[in-house]
């Protein structure tokens, strides 16, 4: 499963790749001016081509500057005034970086050396005399803030009006949680390479980065490989594949039976809307079984699904214990089962749906009341006889497992996977990101979506969605890392044509249709990621620099 998806890595990963492909013959310089000529092109498409362009670029004296240093030379050439700060004395500028730096002194470009506070405000001025910045300080190895005259150039990228592309990541932020404990200059576009990073999809770090680049600099596969990740970007690519595919001769029966069981009183809409997204997610036959007082309201409100009216709890209008003979029934008859959505947390329903879990022999999704009902009790998971995949968000994750909220929150990805690898069930802890963790080790994390969804019932909407793609055939898996890209991108539709404020759980089930062709077509394929892999890596990788932009050391 993971194969078909992009890897998603740490700076200390990163570093090892990095140094398996120099110990396989592939040396350093040919890896940093591959990744500057990668940051030129996409500055250059940035700014519309160089000439008659000022570039000013902030510089630190490790690998990320040598980069930046690659950058300079090449802007230089190609016809853009270009200013260069190194944060640093040039006697502390070592290995590939400073053969970078030689060859842009050889190359004509004066640079001007940052070694106090007072040199701080000739930096300022550049800076607001120019139509962009680049930011080569730090790369992905910082652990902590920055501090010192770093810090102090961050602060003023930080004030800076004119657009910023990062190197790698923004200065400050750290690759692998996406946190920034000091000062961090939100970037127009970041552009890094090999694979990307997990900090450049946790928050506040995807928000930092602006338009991820990614460039290809040619790293061997086994270089990568050998690293053994297992966190992912959830199908941001290979999503056609997995979409079912209807033959001609398809009816009804065949497209994804679908039964859900849901809603109370003042929770009908939580029912309506899985049941809609289900059917705008492709399945045949959608059935709801929900409480017999709110069957007519969910006729009017259903046209296509059909309703099945169940006992209740009369005064409470919500499904009774004595309807687990009917659920059974219903179940019997379905490809895949959904649970939850506004089942209401009465007594008699938290009990039936902890009889329910037992009798499912079919795929199962477990949301909303359906998890509140096993508060304290994620064990009881355990019991399912089928694939299952459960939807909670931080709250009712915590309740679920009795971990606090503000854990959950700060390690999103550790705790799904904590959570499905005990119990066996594929997690999916909705959020920003929304995280897929599976029971064998595996972690996907989505790029899509918008903090428009925040809105009542997009979570139903979801439910919806996976319970159709497992209806259809797809595993568990492939259904959760799919069914949460496909419901972000119908979200980030529906933002572009009606606002992010406005946004309501019914928009995102009307988009599906198109966020889903958008993916047939493949035309979804650079909306959160931009890559570049050209030819000059593999020209470039053997081959010895042009004379005039050498220097001895």
């Amino acid at each position: 499963m993971g194969q078909a998806h992009t890897k998603l890595i740490t700076g200390g990963q990163m570093a090892r790749i990095d140094q398996r492909a120099i110990q396989g013959g592939i040396s350093g310089d040919c890896l940093m001016e591959a990744a500057g000529r990668g940051v030129a092109r996409v500055l250059k498409d940035l700014l519309g081509g160089f000439q008659n362009r000022r570039i000013t670029l902030l510089c630190g004296k490790g690998n990320n500057g040598g980069d930046g240093l690659v950058v300079a030379r090449l802007a230089s050439l190609d016809g853009a005034t270009v200013r260069v700060f190194l944060f640093a004395s040039a006697d502390d500028v070592a290995g590939d970086a400073r053969l970078n730096l030689n060859r842009a002194h050889g190359c004509g470009l004066h640079i001007e050396e940052i070694r106090t506070p007072e040199d701080l405000p000739t930096v300022r001025q550049a800076l607001a005399d120019t139509h962009a910045a680049v930011d080569a300080l730090l790369g992905t190895g910082i652990r902590g803030g920055a501090k010192g005259l770093v810090a102090d150039a961050i602060a003023l990228l930080e004030e800076a009006r004119c657009p910023i592309l990062a190197v790698d990541v923004p200065s400050g932020l750290d690759a692998d949680t996406g946190h920034a404990e000091g000062p961090c200059a939100a970037a127009a576009c970041t552009v890094t390479f090999g694979q990307p990073r997990l900090g450049q999809f946790l928050y506040p770090g995807r928000s930092l980065c602006g338009r991820l680049h990614l460039i290809d600099i040619g790293l061997p596969a086994s270089a990568v490989e050998a690293e053994s990740v297992q966190t992912y970007l959830a199908a941001a690519c290979g999503g056609a594949s997995l979409l079912p595919h209807r033959q001609p001769t398809a009816h009804k029966g065949a497209c994804g039976r679908v039964a859900i069981v849901a809603g109370s009183i003042g929770l009908t809409g939580a029912a309506a809307l899985s049941a809609g997204a289900a059917l705008r997610a492709g399945a045949g036959l959608v059935t709801v079984g929900v409480p017999e007082s709110l069957n007519s309201i969910l006729e009017v409100k259903l046209t296509e699904a059909m309703t099945r009216p169940l006992p209740e709890v009369r005064k409470a209008r919500c499904i009774a214990l004595r309807a687990r003979g009917e659920i059974r029934t219903l179940i019997a008859q379905a490809d895949c089962f959904a649970l939850g959505p506004g089942l209401g947390t009465h007594r008699e329903t938290v009990e039936l749906v902890k009889r329910i879990i037992q009798d499912v022999r079919i795929p199962t999704v477990l949301d909303a009341d359906a998890l509140n009902a096993l508060a304290g009790e994620a064990n009881r998971l355990t019991a399912l006889c089928a694939p299952a995949v459960i939807t909670p968000h931080p709250g009712e994750f915590s309740r679920l497992t009795g971990t606090d909220t503000s854990e959950v929150l700060s390690d999103p990805l550790n705790a799904a996977q904590s959570l499905a690898t005990a119990v066996g069930v594929t997690v999916v802890l909705k959020g920003a990101p929304t995280v897929v963790a599976t029971p064998d080790g595996d972690c996907f994390v989505n790029p899509s979506g918008n903090a428009g969804m925040a809105t009542g019932g997009a979570g139903d909407v979801l439910t919806g969605i996976l319970a159709a793609l497992i209806g259809q055939g797809l595993g568990v898996v492939q259904a959760a890392c799919l069914g949460v890209y496909l419901h972000g991108l119908a979200g980030d539709l529906a933002a572009e044509t009606r606002g992010q404020a406005g946004l309501v759980a019914g928009d995102i089930v009307s988009a599906l249709p198109a966020a889903e062709q958008q993916i047939r077509n493949r035309e979804d394929r650079h909306r959160y990621i931009q890559r570049y892999s050209d030819s000059f890596i593999e020209g470039n990788r053997h081959a010895q620099y042009p004379r005039k932009h050498q220097r001895d050391d």
